[in-house]
C-alpha cells in the first residue's frame, strides 16, 4: 500500500478544529485496512513530523434513502494522530 493510499484526507469539522487547537492532534480519514504502524509511517514520511500516539474509530455507514429505495454508504476509519512535544504542525493544516 502507499503512502498516498493510506491517507485520504485531513478531516476538517467543528470537533477535528477543537481538537486542532493545542497544537498537537490532527484527524484524517485514512484506509480502511490501513494499521497504526503504517498510518504512524505515512504520516511520519508525508508531513515530515514525528508521531507520539495514534487512535483509530471505524465510522460506520447510514442508511440513506431515497424515495422507496434504501441503500447504506460504506464503512470508513479515521485516525486521530498525536505530535510528539515540540513538533509543528505543518503550514497547510494551521489555516484550516
Amino acid at each position: 500500500m502507499n503512502l498516498t493510499d493510506v491517507i485520504r484526507r485531513p478531516l476538517i469539522t467543528e470537533k477535528t478544529s477543537i481538537l486542532r487547537e493545542d497544537g498537537r492532534t490532527i484527524v484524517f480519514e485514512v484506509a480502511s485496512g490501513a494499521n497504526k504502524v503504517e498510518i504512524k509511517q505515512a504520516i511520519e514520511k508525508l508531513l515530515g513530523t514525528k508521531v507520539a500516539g495514534i487512535r483509530t474509530t471505524i465510522s460506520h455507514g447510514k442508511i440513506k434513502r431515497q424515495g422507496r429505495f434504501a441503500g447504506q454508504r460504506s464503512d470508513w476509519k479515521k485516525a486521530y494522530v498525536r505530535l510528539r512535544d515540540g513538533e509543528k504542525m505543518p503550514e497547510f493544516l494551521e489555516g484550516a
